[in-house]
C-alpha cells in the first residue's frame, strides 16, 4: 500500500506534467481511436480492436494499428506488418496480442513500436492509413487521440485500493472522466449494473455498451483442423491460460458446453515449455479427457509443443457488442467531427 501511494503520486505529476506541456503530446495527421483500460490486463480491450477494425474496414476505411508489442523477447526498433492473406507473425519479434491480430486481420497493417508517433507516421506514409486504433493505449500520454475507449470487465471491481503494485489498476477509477466510450465485457457471466453505476457517478458524458465473447469454433493447434462447435460438447476437457482473467476464460469454457475436468492459469504472455505442459497431459490421461482446451493467444505462446501429444483445441472467439449499430454510429459521428475540425 505505501508503494502505491508513491505511484498514485507518480500519475498525479504526469497527469499535470501533460497539461502544462511539460511532457509533449504529438498529434499524427490521421485520427487516431485509442482502445485501452485502467488496468494491467484481462479486459478483452484487443479482442475489441479487432472488432473495431473490423467496422471500420466494412465503412470503407483504411484502419491501420498501432502496438507497443509487450513481451517480445527479440524486440526490434520497429516491425511492420504488411497487409498479405494467411500472414502470422512470429510473437517473440512482435508479442502475442499482436501476432493473434496480424493472424486475424490479415487486411490491416499493424506497426509494433514503443514511439506510436514514429509508427503512425509509417503507418500514414506507406499504407495510406486513414485511421489508427492504439491499442492499449490509454496511459500512452506522448500520443493525442480524438477517441478514447475504455474497456472494463464486469466481473472484476473497481477500487482505488487497488493501485500497482497492491492491485491491478494503473489509474485510479478518476481517471475514466477522460473516456468518451466505456465498453463492459463479459457482460454475460455477471451483472453490470453495479460497476456501471459506480461508472456513470464518475463520467455520465460517456456512452456506454455492452459486450460478451462468443466461441465462432474451435482449432486444433497442431494441424490447424477446424471443428464445428458443439463437436466436443459436454465432453471433459483440462483447460489451461496463460492471460489476464484466467477465471474468465474458465467460465466461458463451461459456458460453451464442455465439463471442465481441470484448471490450469499462467501468467499473462506466458510462452510454454514442454515442462508446462507435463501435469495437463497427465491430468488428461487421470481424468479421461477428451483434449486440452485453451485460447488462441496462448496457441500463439506454445512455441515446444511437440505433436504426438494429447489433442489441443484453441477456441476461437470474437467480442459482441449488444448496441452494435450505436457504437458504430457513436464511432464514426467522432471521426466525423474530428475531420469537420480538420
Amino acid at each position: 500500500m505505501p508503494l502505491s501511494a508513491g505511484f498514485r503520486l507518480g500519475i498525479a505529476l504526469r497527469r499535470v506534467a501533460c497539461a502544462r506541456g511539460w511532457l509533449k503530446t504529438r498529434r499524427l495527421r490521421q485520427p487516431v481511436v485509442s482502445v485501452g483500460n485502467i488496468t494491467t490486463g484481462g479486459t478483452g480491450k484487443t479482442p475489441l480492436v479487432a472488432y473495431t477494425a473490423r467496422r471500420l474496414l466494412a465503412r470503407g476505411f483504411r484502419p491501420g494499428i498501432l502496438t507497443r508489442g509487450y513481451g517480445r523477447k527479440y524486440p526490434a526498433e520497429i516491425v511492420t506488418l504488411d497487409p498479405a492473406p494467411e500472414r502470422k507473425a512470429d510473437p517473440r519479434e512482435v508479442g502475442d496480442e499482436p501476432a493473434w491480430l496480424a493472424q486475424t486481420l490479415p487486411e490491416v497493417p499493424i506497426v509494433v513500436c514503443r514511439d506510436r508517433y514514429r509508427g503512425g507516421r509509417l503507418a500514414e506514409d506507406r499504407y495510406g492509413v486513414d485511421v489508427h486504433l492504439l491499442d492499449d493505449g490509454f496511459q500512452h500520454w506522448a500520443l493525442a487521440r480524438e477517441v478514447d475507449v475504455i474497456t472494463l470487465d464486469v466481473t472484476q471491481k473497481l477500487s482505488d485500493r487497488e493501485l500497482l503494485p497492491a492491485g491491478r489498476q494503473r489509474e485510479p477509477c478518476s481517471a475514466l472522466e477522460r473516456a468518451d466510450m466505456i465498453v463492459f465485457t463479459r457482460a454475460d457471466l455477471a451483472d453490470p449494473q453495479p460497476i456501471q453505476e459506480q461508472v456513470r457517478h464518475i463520467n455520465p458524458r460517456a456512452a456506454c455498451f455492452h459486450c460478451r465473447t462468443r466461441l465462432r469454433g474451435l482449432v486444433e493447434v497442431s494441424t490447424g483442423r477446424n471443428y464445428p462447435l458443439g463437436a466436443f460438447e459436454g465432453e471433459p476437457v483440462v483447460a489451461f491460460c496463460g492471460v489476464g482473467n484466467p477465471r474468465a476464460f474458465f467460465a466461458d469454457v463451461r459456458k460453451w458446453g464442455f465439463i471442465v475436468a481441470a484448471e490450469y492459469s499462467f501468467r499473462d504472455h506466458h510462452v510454454y515449455s514442454g515442462e508446462d505442459l507435463l501435469p495437463l497431459i497427465l491430468d488428461v490421461r487421470k481424468s479421461g479427457a477428451r483434449a486440452l482446451v485453451t485460447t488462441e493467444k496462448d496457441a500463439i505462446n506454445l512455441t515446444s509443443f511437440k505433436r504426438g501429444g494429447p489433442l489441443i483445441l484453441a477456441c476461437v472467439t470474437e467480442a459482441v457488442l449488444e448496441e452494435a449499430e450505436a457504437f458504430e454510429a457513436g464511432l464514426l459521428s467522432r471521426l466525423a467531427a474530428t475531420k469537420q475540425e480538420d
